[in-house]
């Protein structure tokens, strides 16, 4: 891969000024004060609000406390998707901090998926990194790899150790020379506003020409809505890591270089703000 590494380092440090409050129908021994933490975009709910449980068990009982759970804005919060993609889809148009309300009761069986455990994260993130493998090197870069290397991978990740991680993630993230690019590009694109969990195909990131594919050339093809309004007017905006990353970027570039450590890339179609 081009060694961009500025890029790769401020992808992962990107962190989210955010606000945790108790709901209000939980009962507490006393006022539950909200707690503040930077979060960072790349990693899951679930792995970084150990501090946020145990300051508000603190002012809980102990018999009302089940599994935790987080919500935006009536919207639970799924923790299987990375913080920053739960951040520009639901909450990116909004002024910081970030306010997540925190719930111990009521777990929304129909809209999230248990997580009883670090485990569980960690199970969802290899197969995540296995699929996308999968789709760029049939498999043959993760499945050489030692144990020891998937479980740096996930230490890296859940211990917030860039040098740690990268040291076994480049090896995904290369390709023989003469391919000039991955197999197949591991992106997913959610839309805000439908119901639809996401859309993910099969796409080359080189043209049969031998051009290189783009973010534009991508969208065209799986969701051409998100660039070509009916009325001429663009009402949407297609975020990556935060950003509106400009529709000539090679997608192949994209992929190497702003895909979360799960080695997709999420990609978020959002409503354009207004005013």
């Amino acid at each position: 891969m081009t060694d961009d590494k500025d890029v790769l380092r401020d992808v992962w440090f990107g962190r989210i000024p955010t606000c945790f409050t108790l709901y209000q129908d939980e009962i507490t021994e006393r006022e539950a004060e909200p707690y503040y933490l930077l979060l960072p975009r790349i990693s899951y709910l679930t792995l970084v609000t150990d501090k946020v449980k145990k300051h508000f068990q603190k002012v809980m009982r102990q018999e009302e406390v089940t599994e935790i759970w987080f919500e935006y804005e009536g919207t639970p919060l799924k923790w299987h998707y990375p913080i920053g993609l739960l951040f520009d889809l639901h909450a990116s148009n909004t002024a910081l901090p970030w306010s997540i309300t925190v719930h111990f009761k009521n777990f929304p069986e129909k809209d999230l998926l248990h997580c009883h455990s670090k485990d569980v994260i960690e199970a969802h993130f290899m197969a995540c990194i296995k699929e996308a493998d999968a789709l760029k090197h049939k498999s043959q870069v993760i499945n050489e790899m030692q144990k020891k290397d998937h479980k740096q991978l996930w230490m890296g990740l859940q211990n917030d150790k860039f040098e740690q991680f990268w040291a076994i993630n480049r090896k995904l993230m290369e390709y023989p020379p003469e391919d000039n690019g991955f197999r197949y590009i591991p992106f997913r694109i959610y839309q805000a506003t439908t119901e639809r969990p996401f859309i993910q195909k099969l796409f080359r990131p080189i043209a049969s020409g031998g051009q290189l594919h783009t973010l534009g050339d991508l969208l065209k093809d799986v969701c051409p809505g998100a660039i070509t309004p009916e009325d001429g007017e663009q009402k949407t905006q297609v975020m990556i890591h935060g950003i509106e990353p400009m529709l000539e970027t090679p997608i192949q570039w994209l992929s190497e270089h702003m895909s979360y450590p799960d080695n997709f890339l999420h990609i978020s179609i959002i409503p354009r703000p207004t005013d």
